[in-house]
């Protein structure tokens, strides 16, 4: 069905339209952003609409990019010249409202669930109610006249401006901010598009999904106990001393980090508990305690928590020092303690075993190595 936008006419709006897109264009629309490591290209692991993995390359944390909307945007697989220029405008008005970017990877999740970024009139029969624009706003419920709402650079206006409303925006997760403005029928459906979300603002601001919610003007991206704009945080504070499937190591499908008994291990991104279990067992097969630190010889994770995250993404941690502080069917935000650091299970000393894996597969197959996932996100892990 072919879907005819509307254009704006009011010369009132047209001219704040253009002066926004001045001011924008003359500006750099990133924070800088500093991440550790060497200034060297990162890959995204990201879904696209089909729930497929698509590697996006992207500029290293510390670089500056300017967007021009009158020239080539950036392309993101699965999303088209349309639907980019409607994100832009949503970043872009973020950036002029001096909106963080966490509000922007919240606007750009919202607007995918509610219009894929179609710039939507009236659909006639099939318009849910009186429902318009990027947004699906409604004049009905106060958002303000038609000519507004599909009036892409005033819709974004308009939501950030009830979202400032919120109180705690910031810290919530992206599907409860976006439910309190936009009061859906189906309140759960924001959260699977913010990896796509997350993709987008990375990819239109040179990785602005990366930054720290956390105020301060280097723009660093996030650490220990905080939360980038993408969602996440660091499990653990500490260093990365075995990597991912190394030549000794080939079948280690994690990072181990240690650190001290009792040091607390968080979630790193908001999800769903589906694991908090003991796996240990002795090297006859037998079952072997986890209230215990383990050894070489014992096999398993000791007591180890699953995490279900947005767009089937799956993090595990492994060899507490005592049972999780969470249970099977527990929602936890990012940032949240969900255990403490031990030597359960097959374990030389204290340390978190985390593991990162696609697709919701809990095997070795599903899993990817957490350094270049975590960095890509604004959590660069050690």
């Amino acid at each position: 069905m072919a879907i005819q936008l509307t254009e704006v006419t009011d010369d009132a709006q047209k001219r704040q339209s253009t002066s926004l897109w001045r001011r924008w264009l003359w500006s750099v629309s990133m924070l800088s952003i500093c991440c550790v490591g060497s200034m060297v290209a990162l890959v995204l692991f990201m879904t696209n609409a089909a729930d497929q993995q698509q590697p996006i390359e992207l500029a290293s944390c510390g670089t500056q990019r300017t967007v021009d909307l009158e020239g080539d945007l950036p392309s993101v697989s699965g999303i088209n010249d349309e639907q980019m220029h409607n994100a832009a405008i949503i970043v872009a008005v973020g950036q002029d409202m001096d909106i963080p970017p966490r509000g922007w990877v919240i606007a750009v999740a919202t607007a995918i669930q509610e219009s894929s970024l179609i710039n939507l009139g009236h659909l006639g029969e099939l318009n849910d109610h009186d429902s318009l624009g990027l947004f699906q706003q409604r004049p009905s419920q106060g958002w303000g006249t038609p000519e507004e709402i599909t009036d892409p650079v005033k819709s974004s206006e308009l939501f950030y401006e009830k979202l400032l409303r919120v109180e705690g925006w910031e810290q919530m997760s992206l599907t409860r901010a976006a439910q309190i403005v936009q009061i859906s029928a189906f309140p759960d459906a924001y959260a699977k598009h913010e990896p796509r979300s997350v993709e987008i603002v990375n990819a239109l601001t040179g990785g602005g999904a990366r930054v720290s919610t956390v105020a301060n003007d280097a723009g660093e991206c996030a650490g220990a106990g905080e939360v980038s704009a993408a969602g996440w945080t660091v499990p653990l504070d500490a260093p990365v001393t075995s990597g991912f499937r190394t030549v000794s190591r080939p079948s280690h499908h994690g990072v181990d980090m240690p650190a001290q008994h009792g040091e607390p291990v968080y979630a790193a991104a908001d999800g769903l508990v589906i694991t908090a279990e003991c796996n240990a067992w002795a090297p006859g097969g037998g079952a072997y305690s986890c209230d215990v630190d383990g050894s070489p010889s014992i096999q398993g994770c000791g007591w180890y928590v699953n995490i279900l995250h947005a767009s089937d993404i799956l993090t595990r941690y492994c060899h507490f020092e005592r049972a999780p502080e969470v249970q099977v069917g527990d929602q936890v935000r990012a940032g949240q303690i969900i255990g403490y650091v031990g030597s359960s299970g097959n374990s030389s000393g204290p340390h978190l075993h985390f593991e990162v894996h696609l697709n919701a597969d809990r095997s070795p197959a599903g899993a990817i190595d957490p350094e270049p996932f975590m960095q890509s996100v604004g959590a660069p892990l050690g």
